[in-house]
């Protein structure tokens, strides 16, 4: 593709748009903002947008009090379009919607992306999926509220624009939106920098009662489901903590984990560039970018890292700096 419009055909009387299980900034920027372009550009069309309920900092999106959050019961859109999503068992609510849509289009970044609907427009190089959907909308019909949606996804995907998947265009087009008049300022500061006291609680607890590994290389940390009961937090609660242990001096790697089921546990993985974390991810059926992947995983908690450190010890050894 090079414009949605392309996909956009007069047969085309249903859209779905769907993000990915979990959504994180990113996920609820990309799928806002063609939401929101479709809804303004096209009305002779039905759009729909689906996600799992989003944190309260992203509320301030226009029409987020449209989300839809339940699976429609024999749903089946002329056109399903997902965002952010690197796996048809990642698209959340509508998986079991997936099969029985007309067309289906994958819009994404991840480099771990193979591929899974009719039409998938997959570009690894772009910092996020608001940056993939930017450039596939017409920059004149973007409005403020468009704007603001996929600036906020930028923001969140490129670390405030520090993380190494921040490029030239990254920039450029966050001054495009800049100039829409939205307040990046207040975007960046209220939805990325704000925490609850709560979330500074638990972001302390986690560092305090992080341990270093392989001579201070590698840093791991994790909250267990006494303890989010205990501080009454949820996992949405939990966004930012492995940032915040990855830039500890002399850490290449950071392993957050949070309990989430029986002898289960999710694990968000950083690196700083020597370790392909995307890699790692990959072999317990999870996935992301180099610098920035997660998966789910079964047993103890000795298990989670006795599993992951030897394929982090692996890369370390072999010391080549990623491109």
């Amino acid at each position: 593709m090079k414009k949605i419009a392309e996909i956009i055909t007069p047969d085309i009387k249903t859209v779905a748009v769907a993000g990915h299980v979990r959504p994180d900034g990113d996920c609820v920027g990309s799928c806002m903002g063609l939401y929101l372009y479709l809804k303004e550009n096209y009305p002779q069309l039905e759009v729909h947008v689906y996600m799992e309920s989003i944190r309260d900092i992203f509320q301030f999106i226009k029409c987020s009090d449209e989300i839809i959050s339940e699976c429609p019961q024999d749903f089946s859109p002329d056109l399903l379009i997902t965002c952010d999503a690197s796996s048809s068992d990642r698209i959340g609510i509508l998986t079991d919607v997936y099969s029985q849509a007309k067309k289906t289009v994958c819009i994404d970044h991840h480099v771990s992306n193979l591929g899974f609907a009719m039409v998938n427009h997959v570009v690894p190089e772009s910092s996020s999926a608001s940056e993939v959907i930017y450039e596939l909308l017409e920059d004149e019909k973007i409005s403020k509220n468009t704007a603001e949606a996929l600036y906020t996804g930028i923001v969140h995907d490129t670390g405030m624009f520090q993380f190494s998947c921040t490029s030239s265009r990254t920039m450029e087009i966050a001054g495009k939106l800049m100039d829409k008049d939205i307040p990046f300022s207040w975007i960046i500061d209220t939805t990325f920098n704000q925490k609850t006291y709560v979330q500074n609680q638990i972001l302390g607890r986690t560092i305090l009662e992080s341990i270093l590994l392989m001579d201070g290389r590698v840093i791991v940390g994790g909250v267990h489901a006494r303890e989010m009961d205990f501080y009454k937090v949820t996992p949405k609660d939990l966004d930012g903590i492995v940032n915040q242990m990855r830039i500890t001096k002399g850490v290449e790697v950071a392993i957050f984990f949070y309990e989430s089921g029986n002898h289960e546990f999710k694990v968000s993985m950083r690196s700083n560039g020597i370790v392909d974390v995307s890699k790692i991810a990959g072999y317990f059926n999870g996935g992301g970018h180099v610098k920035a992947a997660g998966c789910t995983m079964q047993g103890s908690v000795y298990d989670v890292i006795n599993n992951l450190t030897p394929y982090i010890e692996e890369q370390l050894n072999e010391g080549k700096k990623l491109d």
